[in-house]
């Protein structure tokens, strides 16, 4: 049964970008570009043999505006294994007063995910104390997980329900705030066949998505924190390699974990210098597994070629020396090295990159290649 869970995962974790899944059904990228009607077609075999366990859909009553917290009331509850499908909208660009404009004025479809995020802008209230950020889903209870447990998140697929994304500038934003003199939003239409956003002629960026927040809640004596500037527990990391295919590893604060997501990314450059990247809405597929008493201080992170640890603090600085005394715990107390063979280790051949500089916390991840590990051997669950 295990050999053939694991080839049925392998099977269904390829590729998956050339068509959109809306509502379950597969329509072309091209046709929602030309603000056409589209036809339905058959689903991608892999679309058909990837069935999640629980659909957490993207509708009014299963979001949340902008934050995290231990009293915040899941909308869906899951088992240790299970798989699920969690859908996401994201706003950007769009008004509270009048979110149809946003579609007019870009000259795009007003189609069923178009209506979902009329309806969630229209209903979805921010928290009534002030505290903003992204337009999340969730939070979804994982049963079995207690404080002490960490929750591995295999990120099974990413699609797109829609066929745009948008990126901004504005005065104060971004890493040169002083340096925007004005406001400029830019949508980027996706060409789904070729695996691009396209923004004007001669410009076409390689689309690469994945979820800029994905948290669990913060200890209840935190109370409710602002999604914006991310932390131990997860939330607006904007780590781009967490694409389909990779995991996500987070400690869990409160029973249940209660995972949130959203902030949906279909490119991001290291540093997301402007202060968003390319702002998209994505259904997410992703597998939990609780670690019973696996207690970690950050998250951590696993793709098929390195570790990544990772690194916060509002100074850069900080979060450079916090991320490398990440890798260094890392390699020693997972991989079997003293604390000097891991720094040299992680001098010699260890990426540091910055994963943000815009989120009031800032990110900086390293980049840990298992290649350079010749004795030992990585099972991964691709």
């Amino acid at each position: 049964m295990k050999t053939s869970r694991r080839k049925f995962l392998h099977k269904t974790t390829r590729n998956g970008l050339a068509a959109l899944s809306l509502g379950g059904i597969t329509t072309d990228v091209s046709n929602l570009i030309a603000g056409h009607d589209a036809e339905p077609a058959m689903p991608p075999l892999e679309s058909m043999l990837l069935k999640p366990d629980h659909v957490v859909r993207s509708v009014p009553e299963n979001m949340v505006y902008g934050y995290f917290g231990a009293d915040v009331p899941p909308v869906y509850k899951v088992k240790d294994g299970d798989v699920v499908e969690i859908q996401t909208v994201n706003p950007s660009g769009v008004s509270r007063t009048n979110p149809e404009e946003f579609y007019a004025k870009n000259q795009l479809p007003v189609d069923a995910h178009a209506q979902e995020v009329i309806a969630i802008m229209k209903n979805v209230k921010p928290e009534p104390s002030g505290i903003r950020g992204h337009m999340l889903t969730g939070p979804v209870y994982i049963e079995g997980t207690q404080p002490g447990d960490s929750l591995e998140i295999r990120i099974l697929d990413l699609t797109f329900p829609a066929g745009f994304g948008v990126n901004s500038v504005w005065p104060g934003g971004g890493g040169i705030p002083d340096e925007v003199k004005t406001r400029e939003t830019f949508v980027y239409r996706y060409d789904a066949k070729r695996k691009v956003a396209l923004l004007k002629e001669g410009v076409e960026i390689p689309l690469k998505p994945f979820m800029g927040v994905m948290a669990l809640s913060p200890p209840s004596e935190t109370g409710r924190v602002s999604s914006i500037p991310p932390g131990f527990f997860g939330g607006n990391l904007d780590i781009k390699h967490l694409t389909k295919g990779t995991t996500l590893h987070l400690p869990v604060s409160v029973p249940g974990g209660l995972f949130t997501t959203g902030d949906g990314h279909g490119a991001q450059g290291n540093g997301e210098v402007s202060g968003v990247a390319i702002e998209t809405a994505i259904t997410l597929t992703v597998k939990f597994i609780v670690h019973k008493g696996k207690t970690l201080k950050l998250p951590r992170a696993e793709t098929p070629t390195h570790f990544i640890a990772v690194g916060l603090d509002k100074d850069l600085n900080k979060a450079m020396k916090n991320a490398l005394s990440e890798a260094c715990a890392f390699i020693r107390d997972e991989l079997g090295f003293t604390f000097n063979e891991a720094l040299s280790i992680a001098s010699t051949a260890v990426d540091f990159e910055v994963s943000q500089v815009v989120d009031q916390t800032l990110g900086v991840h390293a980049m840990i290649p298992k290649s350079i590990f010749t004795n030992k051997k990585f099972a991964y669950w691709q």
